[in-house]
């Protein structure tokens, strides 16, 4: 298939996490029916790209993550044909679809480890990764990335244990085994056949683990030793990412999105170079600036602007010189960009929430915009920790106890990062549970002012929202989208709490961004036009407390 087009370099992407977009049948929970009755709002916001996380049959313990069938559709979220018509529909706004491949691990309620557990002697015991316990313990001691040891024992059995990288219930699965490769290859495809534009692949660079499964230096109070170390990014897994990518997605003219933590720069043109397995990776590097490593958030760290900027020069850099990134400020994964890198709280609103989505948007590769970010959402602030439902929050609090935190430090430490942060509904409007739903929702939404709605934010020209839409304009649909997109991108220092950068192919265009809650003064060229800004005003040489600026050199 020939994929020279590159059509998805030019997308807009919108992130949904289904569970919290939109419930179109009051029980509480978003599903598919409520994306497709939003759909004209997508279109017209801008947006060309919907990455939609899973809708698949699930027991929902890691939220869809933790998939029962993946050719199933979780009945909360509605049915196959629920999905046909999303297709279809989504098609007529001009707007693709693509959905999470979850292939490192299934639930352990699938039928393929529900037949493992059962016998033995099943073939499908090969599907998932068995090994025998060492002088009544379990097999080595390695932690998985939700905390606790990766080994779980089998019931009924003296000495087995099945391996899981994430959760206890989320077993993973045996790339070893080929024929366990054609089954998710075969998968792909009737997915790709159905229509759908393509993936993002869901820790992908998890599924080679060295195969001398041996002991790893202990990191931690617990005494265990994290799986990053010898089931990340292995040697070996561009054995099995090469065969995936010849298997399906070649065939088909379709995008590809990996979620690739643990690659380091040096290996980008393997992964997404000219014959690379992916279209474009999302880079970790600069998201992960508050905390030491994403998956330990009691590991806290100061940081300054000028880091973050050179982290993200950096990752320009090689995502330019090796192939195509995808740039987010938000995901499911993540807290709320408001909330982590807008550290004066008079800047949490419209201001912020303007200043990093220039900060991001213009960046060279494909914008992903996760919902509520084009309205400002801001981090919850939960009391307990009985009041969050995401699992890693529950292991993370466990982890920060067992590594001498207090209870109080401990629960803070989860209110800053916690994957329910950027979880809670959408706040469509200021009725009751935020018209999201007419009933009490799946989970609390976040404790914020009501005029963090779309509904507000449609009449106020000076919303986040309409900043957004602004930005769109004009990335995509003016004479500047050539610099804009496809550009060169070179960082310019101009002042440390400054993050500035240029865009460059038949016009010039140059970024600034102050992160600071202070006025900066800098050189600004003397012929410029202004594009965009978040202030109504802008005073030549200086910028506000949180200005974000484009303007083209002339």
């Amino acid at each position: 298939m020939d994929k020279q087009a590159n059509w998805w370099k030019e997308a807009v992407v919108y992130q949904i996490y289904p569970k919290s977009f939109y419930d179109s049948n009051q029980d509480g929970i978003g599903d598919i029916r409520g994306i497709i009755e939003k759909l004209p709002y997508l279109a017209d916001l801008g947006i060309t790209m919907l990455w939609i996380c899973p809708i698949f049959s699930s027991p929902m313990v890691d939220n869809g993550y933790d998939i029962s069938d993946f050719k199933g559709i979780q009945e909360e979220f509605g049915t196959m044909d629920d999905v046909n018509q999303l297709i279809e529909v989504a098609d007529s706004y001009h707007i693709k679809i693509i959905l999470d491949l979850v292939v490192n691990h299934t639930s352990d309620q699938h039928p393929w480890f529900q037949a493992a557990l059962s016998n033995p002697d099943s073939p499908y015991r090969k599907y998932y990764i068995f090994k025998e316990g060492k002088k009544g313990q379990v097999p080595n001691n390695w932690r998985s990335i939700f905390g606790g040891s990766v080994w779980e024992k089998v019931a009924n059995e003296d000495n087995m244990y099945y391996f899981h990288t994430f959760d206890k219930r989320q077993p993973d699965l045996n790339w070893e085994n080929s024929i366990l490769r054609q089954e998710i290859y075969d998968m792909v495809n009737w997915w790709l056949a159905k229509g759908i534009a393509g993936f993002r692949i869901d820790s992908i660079t998890f599924i080679k683990k060295d195969q001398d499964y041996e002991n790893a230096p202990v990191d931690g109070a617990d005494g265990l030793a994290s799986v990053k170390h010898k089931g990340r990014n292995r040697p070996g897994i561009e054995v099995f990412l090469q065969e995936l990518n010849e298997k399906t997605f070649q065939h088909f003219d379709c995008v590809t999105v990996g979620e690739a933590p643990g690659v380091t720069y040096a290996e980008y043109d393997q992964f997404i170079g000219e014959t690379g397995y992916f279209d474009m990776i999302f880079d970790f590097h600069y998201a992960d600036i508050d905390v030491e490593n994403g998956s330990e958030w009691f590991r806290q760290r100061d940081w300054k602007v000028s880091e973050l900027t050179e982290l993200l020069k950096i990752s320009q850099e090689e995502l330019q010189k090796n192939g195509w990134g995808a740039n987010f400020l938000e995901n499911h994964d993540q807290p709320r960009s408001l909330s982590k890198y807008i550290r004066d709280p008079k800047f949490q609103n419209n201001i912020g929430a303007t200043a990093l989505g220039t900060l991001f948007f213009f960046l060279r590769g494909t914008p992903f915009i996760y919902q509520g970010q084009e309205i400002g959402m801001v981090n919850a602030k939960r009391e307990t920790i009985d009041a969050f439902d995401d699992v890693s929050s529950i292991d993370n609090y466990k982890r920060a106890l067992l590594e001498g935190y207090s209870k109080k430090e401990a629960l803070h430490f989860v209110n800053l990062r916690s994957r329910d942060n950027s979880r809670t509904p959408f706040q469509w409007d200021d009725r009751p549970f935020a018209g999201f739903s007419t009933v009490e929702p799946w989970l609390d939404l976040a404790q914020v002012s009501s005029t963090i709605t779309l509904k507000n934010q449609l009449t106020d020209s000076t919303s986040v929202y309409h900043y957004y839409k602004h930005m769109i304009a004009l990335r995509n649909h003016s004479s500047y989208s050539q610099t804009l997109i496809y550009g060169k991108i070179n960082f310019k220092m101009v002042h440390p709490e400054v993050v500035c950068y240029q865009r460059k192919a038949d016009k010039t265009v140059t970024i600034y961004v102050n992160l600071s809650s202070k006025t900066i003064d800098i050189d600004l060229p003397s012929e410029a036009l202004y594009l965009l800004s978040n202030y109504s005003t802008s005073k030549n040489g200086r910028l506000a407390p949180y200005q974000a600026l484009v303007l083209e050199e002339r």
